[in-house]
């Protein structure tokens, strides 16, 4: 019954920093930027629950005054997906699955891995740019915090005319565990130790495709339909021959 439960999943949300890529991706544009030690120290705060996360976010985005929005190019140049992360979204696409991305870190780095990944929807943060193209060091819209996260599960189950039960939701850090809750399956995947305590389901393996465990598929099962994804990917469609 249980791994009749879990195959009965038909959307799967990720986190993007440190779950289908592998860098924090204010960290990299404070990098580029000269300013990764402030930003990282703002970040050490929230860490330690001196400043919540919205308040933290407004802080570190205000450092970034001043740098060409083009820098998200240099970033999204430089991504590095989590190991597993391609063949997983393809696999899952395969078997019909709606696939999306919400995250507490920028619109130009969730469209891009949506694109790549061939996910359904992105939702981040948006950061406000001025006439010089420059960014302004603040945010426009709805800053997305941990409860923002679970309601937009919410809202794209509905979308989808599915009830969250049959959502998995998989993130690593504290601002996930909202969205882990509200989801069928929530899972921890190399999350920080407060999230894998509060977890019901944890993958601590480098590879996302560990995924397809948790949703019941067999090693057999998992082959074959990689090796479909890989055929149909690369355009050989099935033969009808005996």
């Amino acid at each position: 019954p249980d791994s009749a439960i879990r195959r009965s999943k038909r959307v799967v949300v990720f986190d993007m920093d440190s779950t289908l890529i592998q860098q924090e991706v204010i960290d990299e544009i404070a990098r580029h930027a000269g300013v990764f030690e402030p930003v990282r120290d703002i970040t050490e705060s929230a860490m330690r629950g001196e400043i919540d996360f919205a308040e933290s976010l407004r802080r570190r985005v205000a450092l970034l005054e001043g740098i060409p929005a083009s820098a998200f190019l240099h970033v999204i140049d430089n991504l590095v997906y989590t190991p597993g992360a391609k063949q997983l979204c393809a696999a899952l696409k395969q078997l019909g699955y709606r696939l999306a991305v919400i995250s507490g870190g920028f619109t130009p780095i969730t469209r891009h891995v949506r694109a790549v990944l061939g996910l359904d929807y992105d939702y981040a943060n948006s950061l406000e740019v001025g006439p010089d193209g420059r960014l302004t060091g603040r945010t426009v819209g709805p800053i997305v915090t941990a409860r923002r996260k679970a309601d937009l599960l919410l809202a794209i189950a509905q979308q989808e005319r599915v009830s969250p039960d049959q959502v998995v939701a998989i993130g690593d850090g504290a601002n996930d565990l909202p969205m882990l809750a509200v989801a069928g399956l929530g899972v921890a995947f190399n999350a920080k130790p407060a999230v894998q305590k509060a977890a019901k389901y944890r993958i601590n393996q480098p590879s996302l495709l560990s995924v397809l465990y948790l949703l019941g598929m067999s090693e057999q099962e998992q082959s074959q339909l990689l090796s479909a994804t890989f055929l149909h990917n690369a355009g050989f469609a099935p033969s009808s021959e005996p």
